[in-house]
């Protein structure tokens, strides 16, 4: 349950022995990390001086950005902390390129990272290979022969990581979240979403015509004749339509009540009984497990049936698109700039491919993210950054404290029990206290294929693994360089890698206003997950568990309901609004997180004397700080996308959406009642 997607940055002078690449006209050149450039947490050439803050507080702290900032042509969307991020890839391709000479001497996380992407960045030998490498599992699928053969080639496609027509692997018991236990879920769509097959609308009509000619391209490329192709094209898509009918939306799937399911794995059977669900565990390498959950019910019950109605030469030809599909950025160039065409640029809008180093530092992140998140945070990350970072999450639980105790609305009993959430809750900040042993991967400097492979079969293992075992509450979801924060409601933990703690989202250099604006209002953000319109179902333990009375829940409710109809006023792109419905966790959390951290910021200086700074007030300064993390260019393309499938508000609305909530920021600026960004008293959203 991720929630809030932030980006990373390259600070400057963090490790000046530290090279960086960078593109020129005449190809990459090494650069030192100290010369590349560096943005505080407040950037005044950002600033848009002749916009009024009171008429759009977004166009203020941002107009200049957007100007100077077009999407890169490999994007469909241009942000900060894309741009940040992307400097960061250039770090980090720094960090892999020394790790791949291997006359030097490395360490064995060295060796690792270095070999894989150095086996990446071999293209000509990838080209060479076609789809060669993918031969051996398209020529047993070929073998297959009936239901029990297909269990058994579906198992052994899990085992080693490939999630083909539904997911399977360990999670937490949403009842009883100190037991790890069996999980299935829905899959098998290529599509961003269910609505993409089913929706009328006419631009999703259209897009079904592109992706069907993308199937009819694809399947050409892998060498079957053009009727054929043609064909083939139309079963993918009849069968992922009726997996799409049968999948719940993005606003149901907000629901964790909707996703809980205890089964036994006969009650499995008996729902889907065309596949051998034992067969199937055990060829999967799960251990014995006598019962799971099943997170869509409806979903696996219509694969069965499917199976029953559908010929097991149609199932083929669907599965046999789903390896392509998912293995084609290892494969050839033709077929990996194909999928580029139709899932990046047609869906998305961008224009070209991203360089092959990119793909190549994004793939070691994706398979060996301790390994090399461990390389990271030694050259990167002082321990003054994360000693300050848990200051401040103190300092906004504090204030979370204050507000709960203070709530005219809650009953004395719904806030014990929201205190003991908030006492109990975690902060994971910058990295794991011990990092991954990848030692059971082989890494090949000449077999980008299997190397992805090998470290998704490491992967699926390990996550098998745990079923049964006691939950690590010290594991990470995600490694240290990740652009990216969340709330996890089973542990009831806050999670911030080193890679969100660095300029300018966090600027060490700056005065707190503006780091408290940016990255606490990160932390607030995280922490007020836990107090969403979902996190709130979860108690101190992580347990799915109803600790409000009726009462109090109901005036949850409506106060949350203030927010979800002001959001759905806001248009994304053409007549698109947002879908405040499944937003709303986030809009929540935007609110609650602001209000936090000024309140945080307030308390942290309380005995200081602030002081305006470049012609801003230190309540300007937290307010503008806030605002630049969202700077955001985007396609109309990928705008869409996100209207479906985003729970975000586009960035305008995050920004704008918040502050009209708050009294604070219209006496920062000297804004007037009957002024856009100011709601008359009544109409003030009051949630936490």
């Amino acid at each position: 349950m991720q929630r809030i997607g932030l980006m990373l940055c390259l600070t400057l002078g963090l490790a000046g022995a530290v090279r960086a690449e960078v593109e020129t006209g005449g190809g990459p050149v090494q650069r030192p990390l100290s010369e590349l450039p560096y943005i505080p947490s407040l950037d005044l050439q950002a600033m848009d001086s002749t916009a009024d803050p009171c008429v759009d507080l977004y166009r203020y702290s941002c107009g200049r950005w957007l100007t100077k900032n077009p999407i890169p042509p490999d994007r469909a969307r241009w942000s900060v902390y894309g741009k940040l991020y992307n400097d960061n890839l250039q770090f980090l391709w720094g960090i892999l390129e020394q790790a791949a000479n291997h006359q030097r001497t490395r360490s064995p996380q060295e060796v690792q990272i270095g070999d894989y992407f150095a086996a990446c960045m071999e293209e000509a030998a990838i080209d060479g290979k076609g789809t060669t490498p993918l031969q051996r599992d398209l020529d047993e699928l070929a073998a297959v022969s009936d239901a029990s053969s297909l269990s058994r080639w579906l198992a052994g496609q899990h085992r080693q990581g490939r999630e083909l027509l539904f997911g399977f692997s360990s999670a937490q018991d949403l009842v009883d979240a100190s037991k790890v236990i069996a999980a299935l879920d829905a899959g098998g769509l290529s599509l961003p979403d269910r609505d993409y097959y089913v929706s009328a609308d006419q631009k999703m009509v259209e897009t079904r015509q592109q992706y069907r000619d993308h199937l009819q391209r694809m399947f050409t490329m892998i060498g079957d004749a053009a009727d054929v192709a043609h064909a083939n094209a139309d079963t993918v898509l009849r069968l992922e339509t009726v997996l799409a009918r049968a999948t719940l939306t993005q606003v149901q799937l907000r629901d964790p009540y909707n996703l809980h399911h205890p089964m036994t794995v006969k009650k499995l059977g008996q729902l889907a009984p065309r596949l051998n669900w034992s067969e199937f565990l055990a060829g999967a390498g799960a251990p014995p497990v006598a019962s799971l959950n099943v997170s869509q019910p409806k979903f696996i019950a219509a694969v069965s049936h499917s199976f029953q109605r559908e010929p097991l030469a149609a199932w083929k030809t669907y599965l046999r698109w789903h390896l392509l599909h998912e293995s084609s950025d290892q494969l050839a160039a033709p077929l990996a700039r194909a999928e580029f065409d139709f899932f990046s640029t047609t869906l998305r809008g961008a224009k070209q491919m991203p360089p092959r180093w990119k793909l190549c530092v994004a793939a070691v992140d994706n398979d060996l993210g301790e390994a090399l998140g461990q390389v990271f945070v030694e050259k990167v990350f002082p321990p003054e950054v994360k000693q300050a970072t848990e200051e401040m999450a103190r300092l906004i639980q504090a204030a979370m404290k204050t507000r709960i105790e203070a709530l005219p609305w809650m009953s004395a009993k719904t806030k014990q029990a929201a205190l003991e959430k908030l006492r109990t809750m975690r902060n994971k900040v910058g990295y794991p206290a011990v990092f991954r042993d990848y030692s059971g991967v082989t890494i090949s400097r000449d077999d980008f294929f299997g190397n992805v492979q090998r470290a998704a079969a490491f992967e699926s293992a390990r996550q098998l693994a745990k079923i049964g075992k006691p939950v690590d509450r010290d594991e990470w979801g995600i490694s240290a360089p990740t652009v990216n924060a969340f709330y996890n409601p089973l542990l009831n933990d806050m999670n911030f890698p080193a890679g969100v703690l660095m300029p300018p989202l966090f600027d060490p250099k700056l005065d707190a206003a503006p780091n408290y604006g940016n990255t606490g209002g990160t932390i607030g953000h995280e922490l007020t997950h836990g107090f969403d319109d979902e996190g709130r179902q979860f108690d101190a333990r992580g347990n799915l568990r109803d600790w409000w009375s009726k009462r109090d829940a109901k005036e949850f409710e409506r106060r949350a309901q203030c927010v979800a109809d002001q959001y759905a006023q806001y248009v994304i792109v053409d007549e698109l609004k947002i879908n405040s419905k499944l937003t709303l966790g986030e809009d929540l959390a935007d609110l609650g997180g602001t209000i936090l951290a000024y309140e945080a910021w307030r308390a942290a200086t309380a005995n200081q004397r602030l002081a305006t700074v470049d012609g801003l007030t230190p309540d300007q300064r937290f307010f503008v700080g806030f605002a630049q993390w969202a700077c955001e260019n985007s396609t109309d393309q990928s705008l869409r996308v996100g209207a479906i499938t985003n729970p975000h508000s586009p960035g305008k609305y995050r920004i704008n959406g918040v502050v009209v909530n708050m009294p604070e920021f219209a006496q920062a600026f000297g804004c007037k009642p009957g002024q856009p960004m100011v709601k008359k008293p009544e109409e003030v959203c009051h949630v936490w």
